[in-house]
């Protein structure tokens, strides 16, 4: 599996999973900031993509692999965000979408009238004038 498409898989499943359960979260108190971002704290977000693991394959084991640390590994898989300003950012996104204006289906056409054959035995073109 393509490792951009499986961080981007994570995202939209972290990122619904956030959504569903926004409330209780930020009572919770599972927040942290790193490396700028305010985000819950890695072990919460790891222990939801192994909850996401019982209907998929595990997500984390090549960055276990590499790394034990939780979060090096939330930033290996493309997580450090701020959920709520990235389900902002999707909001906004889905909006402008919504006001694209496309052309009306079935628009009318008006048939175009096929020119009069005329005679050019020179082969000059007809209605050409000549300098």
């Amino acid at each position: 599996m393509n490792i951009e498409h499986l961080r981007q898989s994570l995202k939209e499943k972290w990122l619904g999973y956030y959504q569903e359960n926004r409330l209780w979260l930020n009572r919770l108190g599972v927040w942290v900031n790193c490396e700028g971002q305010r985000r819950p704290s890695s072990s919460f977000i790891l222990s939801a993509l192994f909850d996401f693991r019982t209907r998929t394959h595990d997500p984390s084991a090549p960055c276990r692999r590499l790394n034990s640390n939780p979060d090096r590994i939330v930033i290996a898989l493309g997580l450090n965000f701020n959920p709520d300003e990235e389900i902002k950012h999707f909001a906004k996104v889905k909006a402008a979408l919504e006001d694209v204006k496309l052309l009306p289906a079935g628009s009318r056409s008006y048939p175009i009238a096929p020119r009069t054959p005329q005679r050019d035995e020179d082969c000059e073109g007809s209605g050409r004038t000549q300098t």
